[in-house]
């Protein structure tokens, strides 16, 4: 089936200080037919974002992460996500090798990986049982770039995904495709120097975009974190990353790719 005989439903809504868009994909034949599932379900997943922002907010004074900062709240009396958030952040740091840690400020702020999670978790809630309906071919959720994508089983629906310039956000530099699977990216091409290397509490530098393709937005989220940290002339960390390819930019436009724990090189052609 030719991708524009499919059509696509979404919506946006801001949440977590960014706008967040549900997308959901019918044929284009079903046209006529009402689809009050994907209402309902497109609800569940913002509803549930919202409340992970309730808990993990650090710009709330009264999230469950601000509580337990200024020791107003245990662990063991916060909401159940913050335990679940808790063992990700151990498993990632120990992952990175430290690269990532939620601690590095002297306080638990699982900033880094809570997006992905939650959104990689909303997509699992409340759209993945979305395919079993005859009229959806896929669905997936795009936070500020991020995204969690499904895919119906036997759909020929593909996500074509742009990897945007960080210095020039209307042109592309690749496209991947996806089916099942999840495209974060990180750098400094949005807000600038704001990733810190939490083993000398300095901001990462020296990659401009690092983009990861996992099967799991909650590790293509961390390891694009990882790799700007890492630098650019650091790719050690891709046989823990088990990611499935990515690409870095440097600041002077420089590319380095990947597909698994292998580089590809790119050889330009003379003439």
């Amino acid at each position: 089936m030719r991708e524009n005989r499919f059509r696509r439903l979404i919506e946006v809504q801001q949440i977590m200080g960014m706008p967040i868009s549900v997308h959901v994909i019918l044929g284009d034949l079903d046209r006529d037919r009402d689809t009050p599932a994907v209402g309902r379900a497109t609800g569940h997943a913002f509803d549930d974002l919202r409340e992970v922002d309730r808990v993990f907010s650090t710009f709330r004074e009264d999230s469950d992460i601000r509580r337990i900062a200024r020791g107003e709240l245990d662990l063991a009396d916060a909401d159940p996500m913050v335990a679940e958030v808790l063992r990700e952040s151990q498993a990632a740091e120990a992952a990175t090798r430290g690269r990532f840690s939620a601690w590095w400020q002297g306080w638990f702020d699982p900033t880094g990986l809570v997006k992905g999670w939650a959104v990689e978790r909303a997509a699992a809630r409340f759209l993945r049982p979305l395919l079993a309906e005859p009229l959806v071919e896929a669905a997936g959720i795009n936070a500020g770039g991020d995204m969690q994508l499904l895919t119906a089983p036997g759909s020929a629906w593909r996500w074509h995904v742009g990897i945007a310039d960080p210095d020039d956000r209307m042109a592309t530099l690749a496209t991947v495709d996806v089916g099942d699977g999840a495209v974060a990216t990180s750098g400094t091409g949005e807000r600038g120097q704001h990733i810190i290397d939490p083993r000398t509490g300095r901001p990462a530098t020296t990659v401009r975009s690092a983009t990861v393709v996992s099967d799991r937005l909650t590790h293509a989220d961390l390891w694009a974190t990882t790799a700007v940290v890492a630098g650019f002339d650091d790719l050690g960390w891709l046989d823990e990353a088990r990611s499935e390819s990515g690409m870095l930019i440097a600041p002077d436009g420089r590319i380095r790719r990947w597909t698994g724990s292998t580089e590809v090189t790119v050889t330009e052609r003379a003439g």
